[in-house]
């Protein structure tokens, strides 16, 4: 699975921030749910149009973000 299919920026939706599919849900929030514990199919079950590789998407972004200097670069 490739994040850049589920990761999107775009200036028109959360002012630009990295979020899922071009939705109003930054992989941020979704770092946050995951860093304070939920369980992705807890996460799956509260967001029913969240899918899991959403989930994977976001933690294959941060990781790259964190190894990197710039994520736009990889978008």
């Amino acid at each position: 699975m490739n994040f850049r299919e589920r990761i999107t920026m775009s200036p028109n939706v959360m002012h630009g921030k990295p979020s899922i599919r071009n939705m109003r849900f930054t992989v941020t929030q979704m770092l946050e749910l995951v860093g304070g514990g939920m369980s992705f199919d807890e996460i799956l079950a509260d967001y029913p149009y969240i899918e899991r590789d959403d989930i994977l998407a976001c933690v294959q972004f941060a990781a790259r973000v964190i190894d990197s200097r710039s994520a736009v670069s990889f978008i």
